[in-house]
Order: C-alpha cells, then sequence, then structure tokens
C-alpha cells in the first residue's frame, strides 16, 4: 500500500489547489458499475465517484451504460458481456486504448484498468500513466511480455500479486475499498454459509461444498458461470447440490449482496490458487459477516485471523472455524472493514501514486 495514504497536491500559480485532471480507463466487459458480476468495473466504479466526491475532473473511459458522476466517453454501445453481438472484446479494447493515447494531454494522468493491450502505444505517445494489474499474473505467458515492457508503471491490488513478476516497475499496492454506505452490517447471521462469486475450479466451490457438508450447515451458492466452465459446473459442482443442503441460486446483483452476505452465518473461500485480491471478502466484512478463506495468495492481506473471519489451511480447519465462527464479534469484523478497505483510502492511495508517475514522468522529460 502506498504508505500514509497522502498526496501531493497540485497548486495553481496563485497557490490554491488545483484538481487533477484524471482518466480512468475501465474494461468493456461490464458496464460501469456492472449489473451483475464484475469486479474491476465495480472497483473502477467505486474510485470514479470517490475522486469525483474529492473535486477532481475525472473522465471515464467504458461502456456507454455505464453511470457515472464523470464525465463519460463511451467506448462500446454495453458492456460486451451482456451484448450477444459482439466477438472479439479486443478489439473494442484497442480501439479504446488509442482513443485515450490520442487524448491523454487533456490530462495530468491517465490511469488503465485493461491490462496489457496499450502498453505499445504508452511507449509511443508517452504521457504520465499507471496501469492497475487486477488478474493473476502466474500464467507463463505474461513473463516476456514484462520483460520486454519493464519501463510500464503498474500497481497491484495485493502484495502477494506481484510474486510471479517481482521485476516489473511496480509502483505501489493499492487494497481495494468500498463506499462506507454500500453494505451495512447485520449483527445476526442466519444458520447458512455463503459462496458469492465464479463457478470454477481456482474458486473451491467444490471444496465449499464438503465444508458446508463436513459442518452440517446449509450452503447458498451466488455465483455465475461462464462459458468456458460450463463444463465444469455441469461433471463436478451440479452433482453435489440438492436444493436444500447445497442451494444454487445463480448470479446475483449489487442490491441482493446485503440480503444474501449480511443474512449469512459466514462466507467460505476455499481458494484453489493465489486469488490477486478478492473482492467479496470485504463486501462480507462489510456486512459484519466473518471469511473463512484458505490462506493464500492475498488473503493474509486481507482478513485478520480471528477478526475478519478465519483463515486456515485445508477442508478439516475450515469446518473446524465453521465451528467456531460465531466467537467472532460482527461489530468489530464490520470494524476492522472500516478501519482498512473504504473507498476514500483507495482514492487517496491512487492520488498518491498519480503523482509520483506525474513527477517521475517530468524528469525524464
Amino acid at each position: 500500500m502506498v504508505p500514509g495514504s497522502k498526496y501531493v497536491k497540485l497548486f495553481l500559480s496563485n497557490g490554491d489547489e488545483a484538481p487533477m485532471r484524471i482518466a480512468l480507463v475501465s474494461p468493456l466487459y461490464e458496464s460501469v458499475p456492472p449489473r451483475l458480476y464484475g469486479g474491476t468495473e465495480r472497483i473502477v466504479a467505486y474510485l470514479v465517484e470517490e475522486l469525483v466526491l474529492q473535486g477532481h475532473e475525472v473522465t471515464l473511459f467504458a461502456s456507454g451504460d455505464s453511470r457515472t458522476s464523470a464525465r463519460l466517453v463511451p467506448c462500446s454501445p454495453q458492456g460486451l458481456r451482456l451484448d450477444k453481438t459482439y466477438r472479439d472484446p479486443a478489439a473494442y479494447h484497442l480501439l479504446m486504448a488509442q482513443r485515450v493515447c490520442r487524448v491523454a494531454s487533456d490530462f495530468d494522468v491517465v490511469h488503465f484498468n485493461i491490462e496489457f493491450l496499450h502498453y505499445p502505444l504508452t511507449r509511443l505517445y508517452r504521457f504520465p500513466n499507471v496501469t492497475t494489474l487486477h488478474s493473476r499474473l502466474d500464467l507463463a505467458d505474461l513473463f516476456p511480455l514484462y520483460q520486454e515492457y519493464r519501463e510500464v508503471p503498474v500497481v497491484s491490488i495485493s502484495d502477494s500479486q506481484r510474486a510471479p513478476l517481482p521485476f516489473a516497475n511496480w509502483q505501489g499496492t493499492v487494497y481495494h475499498g468500498l463506499p462506507p454506505g454500500l453494505l451495512q452490517l447485520n449483527d445476526r447471521g442466519d444458520a447458512y454459509l455463503a459462496f458469492l462469486g465464479r463457478v470454477s475450479p481456482e474458486k473451491g466451490l467444490d471444496s465449499a461444498i464438503a465444508i458446508a457438508r463436513g459442518s452440517g450447515i446449509r450452503l447458498k451458492i451466488a455465483a455465475k458461470v461462464d462459458p468456458w466452465d460450463k463444463e465444469y459446473f455441469a461433471t463436478v459442482i451440479r452433482p453435489l447440490i440438492d436444493g436444500k443442503d447445497i442451494e444454487f441460486i445463480g448470479e446475483i446483483s449489487e442490491g441482493e449482496k446485503q440480503e444474501f452476505l449480511g443474512n449469512a452465518l459466514a462466507l467460505l473461500l476455499p481458494l484453489h490458487w493465489d486469488e490477486p485480491f478478492g473482492l467479496v471478502m470485504i463486501e462480507a466484512m462489510a456486512c459484519g459477516t466473518p471469511a473463512i478463506v484458505f490462506a493464500r495468495g492475498s488473503a493474509p492481506e486481507v482478513v485478520r485471523n480471528g477478526v475478519g473471519g478465519f483463515l486456515v489451511r485445508d477442508e478439516a480447519e475450515a469446518i473446524e472455524a465453521v465451528r467456531k465462527v460465531e466467537g467472532i464479534s460482527r461489530r468489530s469484523c464490520r470494524e476492522y472493514f472500516e478501519a482498512r478497505f473504504l473507498a476514500r483510502r483507495m482514492a487517496e492511495d491512487y492520488l498518491a501514486l498519480y503523482q509520483k508517475v506525474i513527477d517521475n514522468q517530468k524528469r525524464l522529460a
């Protein structure tokens, strides 16, 4: 995380503070904010609104159906995942990146959230920019890419995310944050466990089902199934769903999260991979709902053991954690969330990084 959550403000010639002119570039797969699932677009939405609230001039490059207080530049008619007519999302993202780079001089800084398609363009145009990497970085294909683009300023969403690419041009780590009023404390959870996210092997839904059965507590699953995970769902997960002890709800909207997470006894996240961040963990803690998480990837950075939930090593430890979870104060869980994962802190961390890359660009000019 950027130390201190403070930033060096820009000043006008008379000494008054000047707002930053910030371009935020979102993926086009979902609207900003998403109608349903969409972690990156959701974080972009929270960041945009907080930066506008703090008085900065923000322009959002995103899908045309986005809803924002910033100036919106639509780069596709709507979120691509829900548009059945599109075929190649890379085409839309490359066109957007070119559009952004052509007008980059209109901004003090450009903040990309679209992985790496724009790297050749930023090398060509040269302007203050930073890219937040929201996805896994342990794919072999990425190693030579980041060897080539070592100069690109990048931001991690957890320190653990950096491990596969330690040589990248890391500017800082910024943990995700939520608006304080988005989710409310629920002092008393119901007698069910919750799983929220994607149905995929790495998310560990099969383990969540095993943990629920081992603890004798009902599991509710609110998750989307991507096309490439349909076979996994059909062959591995669907046979385990009985509609009673294991209930599959499907994909839910933002407005439904309060009831789903807030009423749960605990969130289960038995990760089978090194999660870069895990937004659902802080969403659960915002409701006062403890998260029982396999201790890998970002989990030890996000969940404080015994306060925000329990960090466990395997299914047996998770079952034991379920038996102890009512001993965690839901109010303390919420207070821990407020101390570490609010959108204001996230925005201040990014503002510090924006100033850093602006200053670096000036030194190179």
